[in-house]
């Protein structure tokens, strides 16, 4: 099969959601139809044991929500589907931000009893930002939720794009009893079942066919043929190139628990959703199709098999073909690395493969050569754009509880802030280390996977500092002049960047306004073009 056939093939997304709309259940049914798995677990269940298939750290099964990035790949519909679940909740936001930069598009799921929620918004922030193509599901029609057509109306408004429902749902709460595909005018009935794929389905081409009022009885026939001429005489006929252009989104309805709808879903998602597309790099655009391989690492996980303490650099190929045992360019590092063990996913389940294509994410046994944004390809000096950190909002001194323990500390804190799900800035006099995040429950997660993966033990001091910029100038002796002058309010980040540490809103206007020749940068990919410009 040729490079473009394989490209052609493709299908890389996310599921993203506001915690608790369903995203983990739907990501889990989406193995199950794809034939990935034989059995999901239904989250948060005590009767099913196994826990859901992409929470695979010991936390997440605890508390019952996913804190890292799962990746999954499968088979479907003649496409190769890279799934991508991300956390909901908002103090892991920035992990979903940076996948984000790794796929061609998305699916948004929606809880059908609260509608568009906060943490809702700005997911499709960072989506209209990028222009990705967004699939809409809204779920849990199984309970008394809110009217369709509201629930389209919130969208509109509060995501700020055009929609256009491709199913529409037969019922609701105890009521529901399938849903109709607008897309290829048919009806699909399920009978629940939580853990299977059911196998009692019952198409019907014509909404006029008497057999619909028999199967689903006569008011629910009538209000279904109602709602879709509604639908069809409001709606303006669905556009595959407005929904990859990011303009418009296409919704569907189900319950993912009870694999209402998903399959109607999974069978769209495959026609309409976008291969991968060219990316962009500091000094040019990079095609799908190009001969020569490129990619660029987006996450890391650290022990993702506890077992064996392995470090795994998740890589999103962009170009070319990647091969096991080739040597490929780290541009950063400007080395050359050959991979004798790379992975594909599905979740912490691992298998080692010859070869991957644009839009694959595969997984690279990293000994410490990786950090997020780093590019490898077949010789040229890239580096894509678009993989930022943001300014932390909470900010905690790490304080060692167990002398002895002093080098597992130091191990785990640089590797867990390697990952992204904080970050690290080193103060001076005293070498002190200072961890930030974007929401509280990021330290719990520190904390817990310190002692359980690295046998550490810490406690973090609360900092009064409301906000950590980037420090730049093209005067450098400005620059030298500022941080000796503020020197307790200054600190480095992991590569040695320097960060002014503002205590309070007021100070960081005042010294902003009185610094005109140094930059403030909220967003730290400033530091990925001036890489390029010193080499």
């Amino acid at each position: 099969m040729s490079l473009k056939e394989e490209v052609q093939k493709r299908r890389t997304f996310a599921i993203i959601s506001h915690p608790d709309a369903g995203k983990t259940t739907l990501t889990e049914k989406c193995l199950l139809f794809g034939g990935a798995i034989q059995t999901a677990g239904a989250v948060k269940s005590n009767k099913i044991k196994k826990g859901a298939a992409s929470d695979f750290m010991e936390i997440e099964r605890q508390r019952g929500i996913s804190v890292a990035t799962s990746v999954m790949s499968f088979d479907y519909n003649n496409c190769k589907v890279n799934l991508l679940d991300t956390p909901g909740h908002k103090d892991f936001a920035e992990d979903t931000y940076r996948t984000l930069t790794a796929v061609d598009s998305v699916i948004l799921v929606i809880d059908c009893v609260k509608g568009v929620e906060e943490q809702t918004e700005r997911l499709m922030e960072v989506c209209r930002m990028r222009d990705t193509p967004v699939i809409i599901f809204i779920n849990k029609m199984d309970r008394e939720g809110r009217p369709p057509f509201d629930l389209l109306d919130e969208l509109e408004q509060k995501l700020h794009i055009s929609t256009r429902p491709l199913a529409w749902p037969i019922g609701m709460g105890s009521d529901f009893q399938g849903v109709y595909n607008l897309y290829e005018k048919s009806l699909y009935l399920f009978s629940a079942n939580k853990t299977k794929i059911s196998d009692d389905i019952v198409a019907i081409q014509d909404l006029n066919d008497p057999e619909l009022d028999k199967t689903v009885g006569e008011r629910a026939a009538n209000q279904l043929r109602e709602d879709v001429e509604l639908v069809e005489g409001v709606y303006e006929p669905f556009n595959i190139e407005m929904y990859r252009a990011g303009l418009l989104a296409p919704v569907f309805f189900g319950s993912a628990l009870n694999n209402f709808g998903v399959k109607e879903l999974l069978d769209a998602f495959t026609r309409i959703a976008p291969p991968p597309h060219e990316r962009e790099s500091a000094n040019r655009v990079v095609a799908p199709e190009e001969n020569k391989f490129s990619g660029f690492i987006f996450k890391i996980h650290a022990n993702l098999d506890p077992r064996h303490r392995d470090r795994i650099a998740f890589l999103r190929v962009c170009s070319g073909k990647f091969e096991r045992n080739k040597f490929f360019h780290h541009v950063r590092l400007d080395k050359n690395f050959r991979f004798s063990n790379p992975y594909a996913f599905l979740a912490q389940d691992k298998e080692v493969i010859e070869e991957a294509f644009p839009g694959d994410v595969i997984g690279l046994y990293d000994t410490g050569n990786f950090k997020i944004g780093d590019t490898l390809t077949e010789g040229e000096d890239l580096i894509f754009k678009g993989i930022p950190s943001f300014s932390p909002e909470i900010f905690r001194e790490v304080i060692n509880t167990d002398p002895m323990k002093t080098k597992q500390l130091e191990k785990g804190v640089q590797q867990l802030t390697d990952e992204g799900v904080a970050q690290l800035f080193i103060q001076q006099p005293g070498n002190r280390k200072i961890i930030g995040t974007v929401g509280e429950l990021q330290f719990d997660v520190i904390q817990y996977r310190l002692e359980n993966e690295y046998g550490a033990s810490c406690r973090f001091i609360p900092m009064n500092v409301y906000k950590a910029c980037w420090l730049t100038s093209e005067n450098l002796e400005v620059l030298d002049a500022f941080c000796r002058i503020k020197a307790k309010d200054i600190a480095f980040d992991k590569d040695n960047n320097r960060v002014y540490m503002a205590e309070t809103e007021w100070q960081l206007n005042m010294t902003i306004r009185n610094n005109p020749e140094i930059q403030f940068h909220f967003i730290s990919e400033f530091t990925t073009t001036e890489h390029m410009e010193r080499k």
